[in-house]
């Protein structure tokens, strides 16, 4: 027996409707596995690249008040970044120097030349990161507001309302006419699309750095209390050019 004309239109009317739900559905949580696999990345770069320098920096400057006074002139948060473990293992200290070159004609002026160069590049790397951290912040913004437009246009509740109305027993999956009460709206919470949480729920928020030029003559004098703080071993290391391999962090 043939199927009835009003069952076949019933028919081809779910499956677009299915059509349509599920693949605004998909794409929306394509886009949402795209955006985490990008902060992923992001904080993989936060941790090689900003920490690096930091971790560099706190060795450099060796005592810990030399740290809080660095922290409170750039403004950085020493809660996201530091561990007192840091200035004191040896072999933290060889791997994050590893390929870092140094300059200069005497070893003090290696010493100043390395900890201002880590401060460049800091600068550097912490402006890269607040220009994909607001990319991804619009990112998300922008998938915010897809998910916003696909409950606008997929009212569930109507969907389902709509489908029983249409009075055929055929079924489609989830998206079945002849439901019983109560059953739509548990499906509308089964198939709802988790929003998405801040990007600062992820990523730290890095204020940008003051300028070298700014704040040079200052990170001078920290950097001379440093340089007298130094045993004569780790000064060599510090200001040696043998260290330099072609690996850098």
């Amino acid at each position: 027996m043939k199927p009835a004309i009003d069952d076949v239109i019933a028919y081809e009317v779910k499956k677009d409707i299915a059509d349509r739900y599920f693949g605004f559905r998909k794409l929306i949580e394509q886009d949402k596995l795209d955006l985490e696999n990008e902060i992923r990345m992001h904080s993989f770069i936060l941790e090689k690249r900003i920490s690096f320098e930091l971790i560099r920096m706190y060795i450099i400057l060796k005592n810990e008040q030399l740290i809080d006074s660095f922290l409170a002139l750039t403004g950085l948060d020493k809660k996201q970044f530091y561990d007192v473990y840091f200035i004191q293992s040896e072999t933290i200290r060889k791997r994050v120097f590893e390929g870092i070159r140094v300059h200069g004609l005497t070893k003090s002026r290696r010493f100043h030349n390395l900890a201002f160069d880590c401060y460049e590049r800091l600068e550097v790397h912490t402006e890269q990161y607040r220009q994909k951290f607001a990319e991804l912040a619009k990112t998300n913004e922008n998938i915010t507001a897809e998910i916003q437009v696909f409950y606008e246009q997929n009212d569930l509740g109507s969907i389902m309302g709509f489908l029983r109305s249409l009075g055929s027993q055929h079924k489609l999956g989830d998206m079945e006419g002849g439901m019983e009460i109560g059953m739509a709206q548990s499906l509308e919470k089964k198939m709802a699309i988790a929003p998405l949480r801040p990007i600062e729920s992820y990523l730290p928020v890095i204020d940008p750095l003051p300028a070298l030029s700014h704040i040079g003559g200052d990170l001078k004098k920290l950097v001379d209390r440093a340089y007298r703080l130094h045993d004569a071993e780790t000064l060599k290391f510090l200001t040696s050019k043998d260290k330099n391999t072609e690996r850098r962090a």
